[in-house]
This record gives C-alpha cells, sequence and structure tokens, in this order.
C-alpha cells in the first residue's frame, strides 16, 4: 500500500511541474487582456480552451499529490 502512494506522489509531481511549465503567465499580456477581456469572458469556447485544460490538469494533480502525500504520512 505504501508503494502505490508513492509511485501516486511521484506521477502526480511530474504531472504537475509539467502543467505548470506549460502554462502562459497570467501578466504578459496585459494590453491584449484589456482590448479583448469581453471574448474571453463571452467566448462560447471559454470551457474549451488550452489554458483552461491545463488549469484542471494542475488542480487535479496537485490535489492527487496532496491526498496521497497525507495518506503516506498517515501509514507510517
Amino acid at each position: 500500500m505504501k508503494s502505490v502512494f508513492f509511485v501516486l506522489i511521484i506521477l502526480s509531481s511530474l504531472v504537475l511541474i509539467a502543467s505548470v511549465l506549460l502554462q502562459s503567465g497570467k501578466s504578459a499580456g496585459l494590453s491584449g487582456s484589456i482590448s479583448g477581456g469581453a471574448e474571453s469572458i463571452w467566448g462560447k469556447n471559454k470551457g474549451r480552451s488550452y489554458e483552461t485544460l491545463l488549469g484542471k490538469v494542475t488542480t487535479i494533480s496537485a490535489i492527487l499529490f496532496v491526498i496521497s502525500a497525507l495518506a503516506l504520512t498517515a501509514i507510517k
């Protein structure tokens, strides 16, 4: 059981690192967000963009990492 959580920590940390590195900075392109803000808020593909997918992958891998780390410390 301990080895399962250890492997889960390794995999989730690798996915977390990759997803964070693939995301673009939020402050890059401030002028573009001012002029095109209505398109990103009211756009019809708001939930299907590449940034949204990376954000969801980052959130899920971070939650998996924390849960598996807590479970691994509870096993000891």
